[in-house]
């Protein structure tokens, strides 16, 4: 234990204290906010009180943007794993030329489709077909942004389930549907866990698409109705923002805990033995 690695370890550790403070600031601001009397944008012991509740639910637009995007995910997020776990089976079983070369193009393309530069050609398009407004359309166009990285990703746990399961599943009459949904699928359950709560998360977070795609108030997704919180003086409203922030990331940490719970998150295949 030379003065030189004291020193390195004592550096070292004070910047991990120094990155811990940076990310806990906001959560303690989160956690206190919502309950104080005199809410502000510093981290303070909290005057505690329910009022500020009471007052966020009393806003038309909030639980109403919740449900709202409780919906949009949830019909998204299906959309992206059911679509995902088709493709990524024939990508992983088919030996097709290029194969390399279009999973590839797939991580291109989520870049793309979702890129601000798409945002006007995919306004005109749901605009053609009379999409706007529509939350089914809207959810159709977050799963396309989010199916390429969806499909590179659980490729990965699919590759590493044996083909002999299959040929054996086969061998018992089982059809292809049976094979993908009762034989591969269930193996792969942790990479289906894990694209799960990327899509949602994803699709939870996604402002500028709603935004642009459901222009009607009562069909927007929290994401959006998140930047109008301001008062009569039309500056930020810090009684209901902290109590909407608070609600807002609620079922992302729920969803999160309950599927780490079960499966835990990998971004690799494998099967214990």
């Amino acid at each position: 234990m030379t003065p030189r690695w004291m020193l390195r370890r004592i550096g070292f550790y004070t910047l991990i204290a120094v990155v811990m403070v940076f990310f806990a600031l906001p959560m303690l601001w989160l956690a206190s906010e919502p309950f104080d009397r005199d809410p502000g944008l510093t981290v303070h012991w909290p005057r505690w009180t329910t009022a500020n509740i009471a007052a966020t639910l009393h806003n038309p637009n909030v639980v109403g943007s919740l449900v709202n995007s409780l919906i949009l995910c949830a019909v998204s997020t299906a959309i992206t794993v059911a679509l995902a776990a088709a493709a990524a089976y024939v990508l992983s079983r088919v030996r097709i030329p290029g194969r390399g070369a279009v999973l590839y193009l797939l991580l291109l393309l989520s870049s793309v489709v979702t890129g601000t530069a798409a945002m006007v050609p995919i306004f005109l398009m749901m605009y053609e077909l009379g999409l706007i407004n529509s939350r089914l359309g809207t959810a159709v166009v977050l799963s396309g942004g989010l199916l390429p990285a969806a499909i590179f990703m659980l490729k990965d746990f699919i590759d590493s389930v044996p083909s002999s399961y299959e040929e054996s599943a086969r061998v018992f009459g089982a059809s292809p549907r049976q094979v993908l949904t009762q034989v591969v699928l269930p193996i792969a359950r942790p990479g289906l866990a894990t694209i799960l709560v990327w899509s949602f998360v994803n699709a939870w977070g996604n402002f500028l698409l709603p935004f642009l795609l459901l222009q009607d108030t009562g069909r927007q997704p929290a994401a959006v109705i998140i930047h109008t919180m301001q008062n009569e003086g039309g500056a930020t409203d810090l009684r209901a923002l902290p109590v909407f922030s608070l609600l807002y990331s609620i079922p992302v940490v729920v969803l999160f805990l309950l599927v780490n719970k079960r499966y835990g998150f990998r971004f690799h295949g494998g099967i214990k033995g």
